[in-house]
């Protein structure tokens, strides 16, 4: 008995042919029909296009003009430091002539410029002196002033003319007490030191006889002022000192200077200097 075409039943009840059948269905996409393994097959296959090689073709192409680009720009630092370096050798000297003719010129301009900073610091100091001086100067006239100031508002009736203060008596005393009147008030009688305080003495007096610091009683003939200075003789009036040995003291009136016995009472004058 044969057996080759005999379908021998499988245990799990399927035979060859269905078995076949089932492998088949297996390799279906149940959703689109299609065969699994083919698409797999497929997938798994390289694509190639034309814009691959176009792509490729441009890069090697851009690569090849930026090399000829470098090799431009290294051919022009080349020719450029030559050409450089050919015209600096050139006018080397004549450059350095210019230069040094410069660097001269900027070297004198720099020295003057040096002096004359050093003549304006010498004004500046001299400023600087002169007027610390003027400053000391006006300290000084503050300082008088106040102290005039001082003695006007203490001293009833005193006149300030020209540096110096003047009393005018209202009663009459001797050359003698006259004097010690002055003296004890930080003054002295009146000395004249020129015509026009002359002027003033006549002016304030209403040229009446007043007495003034003159006096010969030291030498007789030789007048002097209370401070020992010579009394000049362009101040005497006319005929006058003319009282020899009792005429010792000297006043003033309209005329001028005149010579009088120095217990006779008069009015007197005293001078204080302000500004010594």
């Amino acid at each position: 008995m044969s057996y080759g075409n005999m379908n021998i039943p499988r245990k799990d009840g399927m035979d060859r042919k269905d078995e076949e059948e089932m492998n088949i269905y297996d390799n279906v996409d149940p959703i689109n029909g299609s065969d699994v393994k083919t698409e797999t097959e497929n997938s798994q296959t390289p694509q190639h296009t034309g814009s691959d090689t176009v792509r490729n073709r441009s890069s090697r192409a851009a690569l090849v003009c930026l090399v000829l680009l470098c090799v431009v720009l290294l051919t022009a630092v080349i020719v450029l430091f030559v050409h450089i370096k050919t015209e600096s050798t050139n006018y080397t000297e004549e450059t350095k002539l210019l230069l040094l003719t410069k660097i001269s010129n900027l070297t004198e301009a720099r020295d003057e410029l040096l002096t004359r900073n050093m003549q304006l610091t010498k004004e500046r100091d001299g400023f600087s002196s002169s007027n610390l001086e003027l400053i000391k100067h006006r300290d000084q006239l503050n300082m008088e002033k106040n102290e005039l100031s001082e003695s006007l508002r203490v001293k009833d009736r005193w006149i300030y003319y020209n540096s110096s203060l003047y009393f005018i008596s209202s009663e009459k005393k001797s050359w003698t007490e006259s004097r010690r009147y002055c003296t004890e008030r930080g003054a002295d009688l009146i000395i004249i030191n020129n015509t026009e305080e002359q002027g003033f003495v006549k002016k304030i007096s209403s040229d009446v006889k007043v007495w003034i610091g003159g006096t010969d009683r030291d030498v007789q003939g030789t007048w002097k002022w209370v401070d020992g200075s010579t009394l000049n003789s362009g101040f005497w009036a006319s005929r006058e000192p003319n009282g020899g040995t009792v005429e010792d003291c000297a006043l003033n009136y309209g005329p001028g200077l005149a010579d009088y016995p120095c217990n006779d009472a008069f009015q007197w004058i005293c001078e204080e200097a302000i500004l010594k």
